[in-house]
């Protein structure tokens, strides 16, 4: 597996991360040690860099990770996040947001116990919070990396004027946010902020929520508890009319040997050497096709080819 460094920061990673989320979160629980031995094999072809929030389970994500890869300690990269509020269940997005700067410690606190580390890798706020000033934010995470709780500092889904001002309190490592062949915002002014800055990009949901391996269709049925289920652009309207994007893909992977998935993750990692996507997995011939990726590369009459057709194709169905 190829390494990337997250922008000026020498936080070095493996090109292509794992998103861990759907671990332990929304539509069909994973039985626990069957995932610690996916995770075990992940490490074995060479990812080093896990992506995971207290949010998700809410807090078993953090709890599997911690578990699965003490044995690694040292070896590997865990990002984890802040920013929602707690209820009786624990943080919720439904609940809000909080980025309160005593919030922010007590959330550190408790993922290097879940996670079973001295110091969070790479700490992001999960979402925005409109009633902290971003300067806070970045001075309570300053606070816990002089402290040795924290090495690396990270944003998720924020605009490029919050990534300025948190940048000049605390240097920001990554970005975090969507990114895809079909959803291109970050591109206008967040990917230029971060070129300028010399901050990495980890986009999630690199393949549309799965759309974009072409394996799903106008019969797929979604659980009540999966995201996608009511998610605009997995209607059946959506769904049939995005096709061409698949058609797309599926004719530059005939013509190099790969897959739809590995086409719109190949695009991804042609664009800036900085961008390290975060492909979710939990089944060993997925992980292995989102890895074959790193391999196939792109020529510059692929991107034209890519670029102008999606310039022509009008994406049905809004993100959320």
């Amino acid at each position: 597996m190829e390494k990337r460094l997250l922008g000026k920061s020498g936080l070095e990673v493996s090109a292509m991360g794992l998103g861990c989320m759907r671990m332990s979160f929304g539509d069909t629980p994973t039985e626990k040690q069957e995932m610690i031995t996916f995770l075990h094999k992940a490490v074995d072809r060479g990812i080093t860099f896990f992506d995971t929030a207290e949010v998700y389970g809410p807090f078993t994500n953090e709890e599997l990770l911690g578990e699965a890869l003490l044995p690694f300690k040292g070896k590997v990269i865990i990002a984890t996040k802040f920013g929602f509020k707690h209820d009786e269940n624990g943080p919720s997005p439904r609940v809000g947001v909080d980025s309160r700067p005593e919030q922010i410690k007590r959330v550190a606190d408790a993922s290097l116990k879940r996670l079973r580390v001295e110091a969070l890798d790479l700490f992001y706020q999960h979402r925005p919070d409109p009633n902290v000033p971003i300067e806070e934010v970045a001075g309570a995470v300053k606070d816990l990396i002089q402290a040795g709780k924290v090495k690396h500092f990270g944003l998720s889904e924020s605009g490029a004027d919050l990534i300025r001002r948190a940048h000049a309190v605390q240097p920001v490592t990554a970005i975090q946010s969507e990114y895809s062949l079909w959803f291109r915002n970050v591109e206008e002014a967040v990917l230029p902020a971060c070129e300028e800055l010399g901050i990495g990009f980890v986009p999630y949901s690199p393949l549309g929520r799965g759309y974009l391996t072409g394996k799903i269709n106008e019969t797929t049925s979604f659980d009540s508890s999966d995201l996608r289920s009511h998610n605009p652009r997995f209607s059946q309207e959506a769904i049939k009319a995005n096709r061409v994007v698949i058609e797309l893909l599926e004719t530059i992977a005939t013509r190099l040997g790969g897959t739809p998935a590995q086409i719109a993750l190949a695009w991804l990692l042609v664009q800036k050497p900085w961008i390290v996507p975060i492909p979710g997995s939990r089944k060993l011939e997925r992980l292995d096709e989102n890895n074959g990726a790193v391999e196939i590369k792109l020529t510059a009459d692929d991107l034209s080819e890519i670029n102008k057709s999606m310039a022509a194709i009008k994406v049905v169905g809004d993100r959320y």
